[in-house]
């Protein structure tokens, strides 16, 4: 009979190298789908007893393993007759059995919840922009909740101890059972009495009110990393506020707000800035000194017939890479600056300039252009 019963992991629907949860969790899932109670297809009864024997099996380590060695041979009486547990409705469990089976079990391993971690904070700290390119050491001051010096965060006043609750025996949880169409359903809810912590203080301690906790200030020293950008977060390990009753605390979050500068802008690891040029030195060409971030400067040349928005690029003069070597580069954009106002010798120089270029140019205000404009308009005019 062995020859033709199917392969236990194929019945689980699990790989022969699956957990032990792994194996629980599909046995759960195919006992309420096939159980005869809730299943009414004419196969499902099998299809239960299949499941079942299956479970049996693998899920004894034991039988397991012997499984594994030697095929059904090893567990010829595993599953199918009376005295395995199975109820006489088809020979198997009905689905209350399994839903209090899997509680019960919870319900054994309760114990006192332990202090839950504390809570993490988050703090928004102002950089320089040159504090957030080349990194920075800053001083931070926080309020958090730090361990009661009084009572030593245990919540009682001095010479006094916390009593078990009699609600929930110290568990901090109570169960609630429940009825369905499935059956009973146990479920552990947290103590109305204690607050889930499984302990009554009758004579909290005066500072900290039975809390264990005080709120106090606190300096940190903040190693900013070079590199760090608008938005960039970090993390400070167990610098939150402490948990209850010992319990470890949380983490500091802080989120970094990087400060404008006056004529440096960032486009990520980039530096640009904008680099004035009057007419001549953009004709002519020049030899430049310019600012780079860190308070130095570079020589720029700037060839001859230089166009307006030209961009030189600086190597290695940007902000250096978070993660990783190097550097970004400085970005240099040419705006040309058009003079607004010009003394008489500037204005002369300018029109016999003007003229070698083969335009007419105004030399007397309000009198008619004759350049380029003025052409087009005697054209239009037939004169």
């Amino acid at each position: 009979m062995s020859a033709t019963k199917r392969d236990y992991y194929e019945i689980l629907g699990v790989a022969r190298g699956a957990s032990e949860e792994e194996i629980r969790r599909s046995y759960r899932k195919l006992a309420r789908q096939y159980h005869p109670d809730v299943n009414k297809e004419a196969t499902a009864e099998a299809q239960f007893k299949e499941i079942n024997e299956a479970y049996e099996v693998l899920g004894d380590s034991s039988k397991r393993s012997s499984y594994d060695r030697f095929g059904h041979a090893a567990v010829s009486g595993a599953g199918g007759g009376p005295g395995n547990g199975y109820s006489p409705f088809g020979g198997g469990p009905s689905v209350a059995d399994i839903f209090e089976s899997f509680v019960a079990q919870t319900g054994r391993q309760a114990r006192p919840a332990p202090p839950a971690r504390g809570s993490h904070l988050a703090f928004r700290m102002a950089l320089g922009f040159e504090e957030a390119i080349f990194g920075a050491d800053k001083e931070l001051e926080i309020e958090h909740l730090e361990s009661c010096d009084l009572c030593g965060g245990v919540g009682s006043a001095p010479g006094s101890q916390p009593t078990t609750c009699l609600v929930c025996s110290g568990t901090g949880e109570v169960r609630r059972v429940q009825q369905s169409i499935f059956g009973q359903f146990v479920s552990l809810m947290p103590c109305e009495r204690c607050h889930g912590e499984g302990r009554i203080i009758s004579d909290p301690c005066e500072r900290c009110k039975g809390d264990g906790r005080i709120r106090k200030n606190k300096q940190l020293l903040v190693r900013v990393p070079a590199g760090v950008d608008e938005h960039s977060q970090i993390r400070l390990s167990g610098e939150g506020d402490i948990g209850m009753h010992g319990a470890p605390p949380g983490d500091l979050y802080l989120e970094l707000s990087i400060k404008p500068h006056p004529f440096f802008r960032r486009q990520g690891s980039d530096i640009w800035m904008d680099l004035p040029l009057n007419m001549a030195q953009a004709a002519l060409g020049a030899e430049l000194t310019v600012p780079v971030v860190g308070n130095s400067t570079m020589p720029l040349r700037i060839p001859p017939g230089t166009q307006h928005d030209k961009v030189f690029r600086l190597r290695e003069q940007g902000v250096p890479h978070l993660r990783g070597a190097g550097r970004g580069d400085g970005m240099v954009r040419v705006k040309l600056q058009v003079p607004t106002q010009l003394t008489d010798q500037q204005r002369d120089l300018l029109t016999q300039l003007a003229e070698s270029f083969g335009e007419e140019v105004s030399t007397t205000p309000g009198s008619e252009d004759k350049g380029f404009f003025g052409r087009i308009k005697d054209a239009l005019s037939g004169t």
